[in-house]
């Protein structure tokens, strides 16, 4: 299927590559079906694009490669509806974020993907994990590809 989008053009997709989430994510509530696009200029990035509105794509990072150490830890009753029948199934992405001095990672609200069944969820953590975790300068900046 091809998909219109304001960032990257038409974009082709397989049924399969949709992720599925149920109840949408915080403040994106209507948009359930989603897409994991590759960065072309920066492999440590992935666009999770909107099915349903081509104009919404959000930059996501795996956390662990910027947060040593980083674990997740939420009520089972979060996971649930993900059914995850082994914890190795889930994905845990987090949502890249811009202030006028850096790039953030939104750890607090981190998202778990079941690769099994494209099913995923927004969930929010237990504990004092920060929503704008501040990126190194260091750091490259995130490219527009398209």
């Amino acid at each position: 299927m091809e998909i219109p989008t304001t960032r990257f053009g038409p974009v082709e997709v397989e049924a399969d590559d949709v992720i599925r989430f149920p109840e949408g994510l915080l403040g994106l509530e209507e948009c359930r079906d989603w897409v994991l696009l590759a960065d072309e200029e920066n492999d440590a990035v992935a666009w999770m694009q909107s099915v349903d509105r081509g104009d919404v794509a959000l930059a996501v990072v795996s956390p662990r490669r910027f947060v040593a150490g980083y674990r997740i830890r939420v009520a089972r009753r979060e996971l649930a509806p993900l059914n995850l029948d082994r914890v190795g199934a889930a994905h845990v992405l987090v949502i890249v974020g811009r202030t006028e001095r850096s790039l953030t990672l939104n750890l607090r609200a981190p998202i778990v993907i079941n690769l099994e069944n494209r099913l995923a969820r927004q969930v929010m953590t237990n504990g004092h994990l920060p929503v704008q975790h501040e990126l190194g300068t260091a750091l490259p900046a995130l490219k527009r590809t398209a």
